[in-house]
């Protein structure tokens, strides 16, 4: 993986992607995606990340005869910490990683990059870690960030979540991250044997960008380490994730944490999967659960091929949101 910096029209503004050493996406291959929708997420960062270790290693296992082992396990985000602004400072770890070097676990600061890394390996899978308050080596800033680590343990990509969480629905909920957080500059994504998959983190979704620009760098399935809470979950989280896979064309998936009323937050729960013509494969409850899909590159190929707005697109009338990121 590297980095390349793109610059905008705007003043003040960078945006980087990592993308493989290839221009070309993997074959698109069958593969099984599991999705812990963690609970017990508690003040002990510790024990969290003792207990998703545990999940992790449960998924590990399949679920014969329904599922094989999984290729791709994916943690909820925020999953070390309470869910909150005024937790990301008291839990945030510095992790270092920069696109294109290769990361030493050994010497890592984080306490979750070095747990995860190691759980990784021990599963023999690809891992989304869901994601982790992060603190900044350079500037001290903190990121709500995303990491993922290959079945050798490696850790092959991070995202920093792009738009922050800022929202007041009168009577309802007031949340605003960007009172601890700053805002990721970059799109990502990461390769395996099986796709290339493309990463968000939970308000991302509201922004098609992000997903379309994944889709066009050749991503056949997009996941989301997400939070919705039980005032925004019950009104877009089906409608926004079958909607980006419709409008790409692509896998989309999200992953939650399990609801807990005794929280400061409470998640939506409802980890999904849906596939590229908007049909819901897979669909947890709102407890702790782990649910298991089966991705078909046949669905995909029938899509792109059956509807053809891969192809039928209109540059000549409106411009490309992805030109300027593609190799």
């Amino acid at each position: 993986m590297f980095s390349r910096i793109v610059r905008s029209s705007l003043p003040h503004y960078r945006f980087t992607r990592s993308f493989s050493m290839t221009s070309t996406a993997p074959t698109f291959k069958p593969f099984t995606l599991a999705l812990i929708q963690l609970g017990h997420i508690g003040a002990d960062k510790s024990s969290n990340l003792k207990h998703a270790r545990e999940m992790i290693l449960k998924a590990a296992k399949g679920d014969e005869p329904r599922a094989p082992k999984p290729d791709l396990i994916v943690l909820p985000e925020c999953f070390n910490s309470p869910y909150g602004h005024v937790h990301f400072p008291q839990y945030a770890e510095t992790i270092g990683y920069t696109s294109g070097q290769k990361y030493d676990i050994n010497k890592s600061e984080s306490e979750s990059v070095k747990a995860l890394s190691a759980t990784a390996k021990e599963a023999g899978v690809w891992l989304l870690g869901g994601t982790i308050p992060e603190r900044d080596t350079s500037d001290g800033n903190i990121y709500n960030a995303a990491t993922v680590y290959s079945p050798a343990g490696d850790l092959v990509a991070v995202h920093r979540k792009v738009h922050l969480f800022d929202i007041d629905i009168p009577g309802k909920i007031t949340f605003k991250e960007s009172e601890t957080l700053t805002g990721g500059h970059s799109i990502n994504f990461f390769d395996t044997e099986f796709a290339r998959i493309g990463l968000g983190i939970c308000y991302d979704v509201r922004f098609p960008e992000l997903a379309m620009i994944n889709a066009r760098q050749g991503c056949q399935v997009l996941i989301y380490p997400s939070a919705f809470n039980t005032t925004t979950g019950p009104l877009h989280w089906e409608l926004l994730q079958r909607a980006r896979a419709v409008d790409n064309q692509v896998f989309f998936s999200m992953c939650s944490p399990a609801r807990d009323l005794t929280a400061g937050y409470h998640a939506w729960g409802h980890s999904m999967v849906v596939d590229p013509m908007g049909k819901i494969l897979m669909e947890a409850g709102h407890d702790e659960d782990i649910i298991f899909a089966q991705i078909d590159p046949t669905t995909f190929k029938e899509a792109r091929a059956g509807i053809p707005v891969t192809t039928q697109r209109r540059f000549d009338v409106y411009p490309d949101v992805s030109k300027g990121f593609m190799n």
